[in-house]
């Protein structure tokens, strides 16, 4: 007779879970607007319906009240990365100083200044337009579980004290005052960062846009973008959009200029989120703040707190499809999603019985510097703005009155830094890029368990390349 064999402990945990993001599953999801049937013209139409596409609709509002402007979103408002992400929000425009240090040492001083101004401006226009996303600057803790991360946290303080931002080193005895892991032995503490929902974020902006006398057309996909000098001409499957200028914010979709196909690649990145945990249960692991959470590995976890008492927990995996293959089954991958469940009862051993209500992924437009980029097209009568790779929630709406500059022909000191001025290198074709992809992630993986960087990533760095998750 054979016996037998009994999953994984954690496995049972997930087998009641949601395949869908967690801020998504709402009664109160606002319903979908109808799509475009009808041929029309505008003064700027605005492609993704995301957090870049909808600030930037809701800013050239401002600017220009009686501009009329059109939104076209191939599924519904946020449906992709605006409303599955951690809600983690960064004042940093340059996925974080260290990256920016490395890339632009002699501007690193302008991108801090450009990035704390719209981290601020990001906070006053919540409260110009109403928008209760429970925006909470209740800061975010980066936390070491080996020796050699212990060791560079110090120097990440010290960075971040000389370019303005407060933070500071936690030993082990004040790290169990924000949260108590057996796995974590010291921590860095981050207090000018926020935490917000993603989904009503993007609801919330959606609606300030209607306000304002945005149009917004859902299922309503671009298939195609011609201009000239005179007008720029979008089409969509059932009519035909005429415009002065279009803006660009579709992520990591197809682009729609041939230019940016090599620019970026999709990244897939997956979470999932417990049930509502008693005070109790929240005390045992120390979590007593609002405060975020992220570990300092090459493949780090980032976890946080829901309004609800739930614990959201994502990352590690960062998945890359050959030929940057996208689709919405790729965002459901059990394999991930056990290995989550299983680090989550390994981080927190007094919460290992707890279930998961919610397992997902979402897709993130991946530069191979970390962060956004932009730049015209059509005699300048079209812009974009991409590449955010996973912090954008706060940089996105930097991303949105770059475009506006650049669409206006306005010199604004926001279009200055290089990183707007010039684009990233791109990537390779396949196979070659598939095969990089998979040695940087090898890599990293590596000198996560050893605390050695081997010759692989240090080509990359001299290069000024990299992957992260």
């Amino acid at each position: 007779m054979t016996a037998t064999v009994q999953p994984p402990a954690h496995r049972s945990r997930l087998g009641e879970a949601a395949p869908t993001a967690y801020w998504l599953d709402r009664p109160d999801r606002p319903d979908p607007l109808p799509r475009l049937t009808e041929d029309t013209t505008c003064d700027l139409a605005v492609v993704g319906g995301g957090y870049t596409g909808l600030w930037t609709a809701l800013l050239a509002k401002r600017r220009h009240p009686g501009r009329d402007v059109l939104l076209l979103e191939q599924g519904t408002c946020g449906h992709a990365a605006s409303g599955r992400n951690g809600g983690f929000c960064s004042p940093s425009l340059t996925h974080g100083i260290a990256n920016g240090m490395d890339r632009w040492p002699a501007e690193i001083g302008l991108l801090q200044r450009l990035g704390a101004a719209n981290f601020d401006a990001f906070r006053q226009d919540l409260d110009t337009y109403g928008i209760d996303c429970g925006f909470t600057r209740s800061g975010k803790v980066t936390v070491a579980a080996t020796p050699w991360q212990a060791a560079g946290l110090p120097e990440s303080v010290a960075l971040a004290r000389r370019h303005g931002e407060d933070a500071r080193l936690l030993d082990t005895a004040a790290l169990r005052d924000y949260v108590d892991s057996p796995l974590w032995r010291s921590g860095m503490f981050s207090p000018d960062y926020a935490l917000l929902d993603p989904a009503r974020l993007v609801w919330g902006l959606r609606r300030a846009c209607l306000d304002q006398g945005v149009r917004i057309a859902e299922h309503t996909e671009v298939t195609a973008l011609t201009a000239d000098r005179q007008a720029a001409r979008l089409t969509t499957p059932y009519a035909e959009v005429t415009a002065r200028h279009v803006a660009l914010a579709t992520n990591v979709y197809r682009p729609l200029l041939r230019r940016l196909s090599l620019t970026m690649i999709p990244v897939y990145d997956y979470a999932v989120v417990t049930e509502p945990l008693t005070a109790d249960q929240l005390a045992s692991v120390g979590w007593g703040g609002d405060h975020g959470i992220t570990d300092a590995g090459n493949q780090f976890h980032y976890l946080r707190k829901t309004d609800d008492g739930r614990i959201l927990w994502g990352g590690y995996d960062a998945i890359y499809h050959y030929g940057s293959r996208t689709d919405e089954h790729l965002t459901q991958r059990p394999e991930t999603f056990d290995v989550l469940a299983a680090q989550f009862a390994e981080t927190f051993p007094s919460l290992a019985d707890v279930p998961f209500s919610h397992a997902w992924g979402g897709v993130i437009d991946s530069t191979t510097r970390f962060c956004m980029f932009a730049g015209t097209a059509a005699h300048g009568r079209v812009a974009y703005a991409l590449g955010f790779t996973g912090l954008g929630v706060g940089a996105t709406r930097y991303g949105a009155e770059v475009m506006l500059d650049l669409l206006s022909g306005e010199r604004t000191e926001r279009l200055v830094p290089s990183m707007i001025r010039r684009a990233p290198v791109p990537f390779p074709p396949e196979p070659v890029r598939y095969l990089g992809v998979q040695a940087t992630r090898r890599s990293l993986a590596r000198e996560d368990t050893t605390g050695r960087r081997d010759l692989w990533l240090r080509t990359l760095d001299r290069l000024g390349l990299g992957f992260d998750s």
